[in-house]
């Protein structure tokens, strides 16, 4: 996704709505997918309509040079590009089918966080200490050296100095008819979602 440029498509989901009951609800992904992440392909789309110039510029571009446009463009670019980038990853990185992680990120988990059950505990205290709308990621730096990191809103993260291998939404939207205020429930569950045969493949291949 990140090598993509305008005009940008929406993704279809890479299972089936309900394939992640009960843990996600159909709704919630209808609603989640097809409206929310829709919404920011299309902002983004008219974004750079407006701004030709940029047309050819990928994602990852846009985003991590975002700091060098003027600042009412820059905005728009990284509320609305950001929540095409993000909404993309939090959704290829989730599958029904319960896997664990492999290779080198397994190695790494164990390196950097001593074990999976503590990586978890991180990532769920910066899931949950994110003020009001975000994310929580997995990333890692130039060494290799995993690294957790939030963000608002649909900011994204620093792509200059990290890469990133999987996301949580703690967006309201992405688990209050389900979950309601209980945003740890909602982690738990997304934990147990976690496609680690994609994330070690970004892990690899960064």
């Amino acid at each position: 996704m990140l090598s993509s440029h305008y005009p940008f498509k929406l993704p279809p989901l890479p299972y089936a709505y309900d394939a992640l009951e009960p843990h996600i609800d159909a709704e919630t992904m209808h609603i989640h997918h097809d409206i929310m992440f829709k919404k920011y392909v299309d902002n983004l789309n008219a974004v750079l309509r407006a701004n030709p110039i940029y047309q050819d510029w990928s994602l990852y571009d846009l985003l991590a040079y975002n700091d060098d446009f003027n600042e009412e463009v820059g905005t728009a670019i990284r509320n609305n590009g950001g929540g095409v980038f993000n909404h993309y990853l939090y959704f290829d990185g989730m599958t029904p089918e319960k896997n664990e992680p492999t290779g080198q990120l397994k190695t790494a988990v164990i390196r950097d966080f001593g074990s999976f059950d503590n990586l978890c505990a991180c990532m769920k205290a910066a899931a949950l200490t994110q003020f009001g709308s975000g994310y929580a990621w997995l990333m890692f730096d130039g060494t290799s050296k995993l690294r957790i990191v939030k963000t608002p809103n649909q900011d994204p993260p620093p792509l200059l100095i990290l890469q990133p291998i999987l996301l949580v939404d703690v967006w309201e939207h992405a688990y209050f008819l389900k979950y309601k205020q209980e945003r740890d429930k909602y982690f738990d569950a997304w934990c147990s979602l976690i496609d680690w045969n994609k994330a070690s493949k970004r892990f690899t291949a960064g």
